[in-house]
């Protein structure tokens, strides 16, 4: 047999090897390996490699080395887990770059960390003055870690006394033009309230490639024409407008009445929904 149909077979099979110990290993992004396991990848590439290439002769020893590498990680993690310092050893410590708003320059030459990279990372999550930073921290898979502090951060409903309902996850309803009934059924409508969402929106089902319901009940949908130009869901500003006109209609009545418990009522009423008005807005606009 040919020397390069060798080197396929064996290419493939390592392939497949290395693909089931990586599968052991567990699932983890590159920037969550530690650099044990970052060389100890290196190392059993390097190992299919060089029998692969016939380098190494020995098909037995290649197996055991593999296994071997593959091993180590593997009971290191479950050391790990009952070991602190073997887990500070192998996976790394957490380092604090910044602290009430000062950068510790001591601990950014320690890990080889410069003032470029550590605003690149700040930018990523769009912060852009160290000053608005309360703490940063390097996590040990290389990922920064940030907290505002409170005068930088955005305000929520809680700061402002609001109670806002919970946002559910949207259902996909709609997939390719055709109806999932299943995620249908589990957003709690059936295929009428499909059609007639659709005949708001001007739109057969066919044309649509992506639809989905969310908490609120609205139907939002993506069609295959990207050029239409589809209408947002107007449930929500309907319900705000309609609010503010029996606001304006409370006032005039008011206006127009000379009871004076009339008066006194409708004026009432139109404070009440104002309060109303003002509570919602922001969850009922756009």
């Amino acid at each position: 047999m040919p020397d390069w149909i060798h080197v396929i077979l064996r290419a493939l099979f390592f392939v497949a090897l290395f693909f089931g110990v990586t599968k052991w290993f567990g699932k983890k992004q590159m920037s969550e390996l530690s650099y044990f396991e970052f060389v100890v990848g290196i190392a059993i590439g390097s190992v299919g490699a060089f029998y692969v290439l016939g380098i190494e002769n020995s098909f037995a020893h290649s197996i055991l080395a593999v296994l071997v590498f593959g091993g180590v990680p593997f009971l290191l993690s479950i050391l790990s887990l009952k070991s602190r310092k073997v887990r500070d050893a192998t996976e790394g410590k957490a380092t604090v770059f910044i602290k009430d708003g000062k950068i510790m320059e001591d601990n950014l030459k320690k890990k080889q960390f410069t003032t470029d990279a550590l605003l690149r990372q700040l930018r990523t999550k769009n912060i852009f003055r160290t000053a608005d930073v309360e703490f940063a921290v390097l996590e040990p898979g290389g990922s920064l870690s940030v907290l505002l502090k409170k005068k930088a951060q955005p305000i929520t409903s809680t700061d402002l006394g609001v109670k806002a309902p919970n946002v559910k996850e949207p259902y996909t309803v709609i997939m390719d033009g055709e109806v999932l009934d299943d995620s249908l059924a589990s957003a709690g409508k059936n295929r009428q309230w499909v059609e007639d969402e659709l005949s708001k929106l001007g739109i057969s089902i066919e044309n649509v490639f992506l639809g989905q319901a969310d908490s609120n009940g609205q139907l939002t949908v993506d069609i295959y024409d990207d050029k239409i130009q589809i209408p947002s869901p107007q449930q929500k500003p309907l319900l705000l407008a309609s609010m503010k006109k029996s606001q304006a209609d409370l006032e005039l009545f008011a206006l127009a009445t000379e009871d004076q418990a009339a008066k006194e009522m409708y004026e009432k009423n139109a404070k009440v929904m104002e309060s109303s008005i003002e509570r919602l807005k922001h969850l009922l606009q756009g």
